[in-house]
């Protein structure tokens, strides 16, 4: 498959006398350098070489926010499986259940409560490794879930976003999240506590055309895609060539659509300094 996994493997088991794990190294998305894995787990996931922000899970991402990686999970409310019945190549069914066999959770949204900087913070978390983060009636049952939370403690609601959209296994019921989330948002408002976004790679479709970009602080992690129809697609409609930064958080901040770009280790911190301004008492 390649030489480390043809050649180094096999010498470093001559040596040791023992299986080396295979997730023992892993290859930068963007420039392709080989990562130690424990190094890319005390750099956050980030590329020492060329800094490119790798993906991360929904657990990861709340264990870097909170102070102390200390924060408790919010009981989510239960939503219809499959309610179309619907089926492509696969079973809507059968896709669930793949994916909570391969992330261990029953849907592609987190939801916890604890501090950042000292601050009471409701955080949903989404994890691109379910579906592509992808919007149904449970992602939308877990924003309102949160957004009530944060109402009740009296704390902010920061929503990290990474996802490819709206659920097309769940039709019309998939876009009525988008009305649900902003709903979710005025409840926050309303309350007159902070609602932050957070966007990662990537955020699209219908998720930054809702919740994603009403943030009264849109941040977004360096290099990131953010956008709503992709490249090839505008691409071919205006039959115009686009710049190569194009849908990137660096374009979309020069552009006056984002706040901030900030890299990962700086988040809690960032975050924390923000909320104390936004939530002085």
């Amino acid at each position: 498959m390649s030489w480390l996994t043809n050649f180094v493997r096999p010498k470093l088991r001559a040596l040791v006398g023992k299986d080396v794990p295979d997730n023992l190294w892993h290859k930068c998305t963007k420039c392709e350098q080989m990562l130690f894995h424990r190094d890319l787990v005390e750099n956050l996931s980030v590329c020492h070489h060329c800094g490119h922000h790798m993906r991360i899970s929904a657990k990861q991402r709340l264990e870097s926010l909170f102070d102390g990686r200390d924060y408790r999970r919010v009981a989510l409310t239960p939503s219809p499986q499959d309610p179309l019945k619907f089926k492509d190549l696969k079973k809507y069914s059968d896709r669930l259940k793949d994916a909570r066999a391969h992330t261990k959770e029953d849907d592609a949204v987190l939801v916890a409560f604890g501090q950042i900087g000292g601050k009471p913070v409701v955080v949903a978390a989404f994890d691109f490794h379910f579906m592509g983060g992808s919007m149904g009636a449970a992602v939308g049952n877990a924003l309102v879930d949160a957004a009530r939370e944060a109402v009740k403690r009296r704390a902010a609601l920061l929503v990290c976003s990474a996802s490819g959209g709206a659920r097309m296994q769940e039709g019309i019921l998939s876009l009525m999240q988008m009305a649900r989330s902003t709903v979710g948002v005025c409840m926050v408002r309303e309350a007159g506590l902070p609602y932050l976004t957070l966007l990662s790679d990537p955020t699209a479709g219908g998720v930054t055309a809702s919740f994603a970009m009403l943030g009264d602080v849109a941040i977004a992690e360096p290099g990131a895609t953010i956008c709503f129809a992709g490249r090839r697609v505008i691409e071919q409609t205006i039959r115009h060539k686009l710049p190569d930064d194009f849908q990137t958080a660096e374009h979309l901040l020069d552009h006056g659509m984002i706040d901030l770009v900030v890299h990962r280790k700086d988040l809690p911190g960032t975050i924390g300094t923000l909320l104390s301004h936004l939530m002085p008492h």
